[in-house]
């Protein structure tokens, strides 16, 4: 049986349960009963920290990325050779063909 394509990736998958969690744990501050002064600090450290998070999830990404077109441009060289040794082969038994 084979997989089916849903059309979301891991990554959009993990950041919509990462952006979730962070509008609930903001809507539970707002709601809370502290002082106006306390819920800011406590947003604040929490957006920083959801931005330090959210950088390396992009650096990650990134580097992921990056290695995959790589391997990419390899496996695209490789084939690349091997379709043109092919062309050659046949050009050459054309030639003989055609003078036999």
């Amino acid at each position: 049986m084979g997989r089916e394509d849903t059309g979301f990736g891991v990554g959009a998958v993990i950041l919509s349960f990462f952006i979730g969690g962070i509008v609930g744990a903001g809507v539970a501050l707002l709601v809370a009963p502290k002082k106006g002064e306390d819920t800011r600090k406590i947003i604040k450290d929490f957006a920083e920290d959801a931005k330090e998070k959210v950088e390396g999830y992009i650096h990650d990404v990134k580097e992921k990325t990056s290695t995959y077109v790589e391997k990419g441009k390899g496996f695209i060289e490789k084939e690349k050779n091997i379709v043109n040794k092919a062309v050659e082969a046949g050009k050459e038994a054309y030639e003989k063909g055609k003078h036999s």
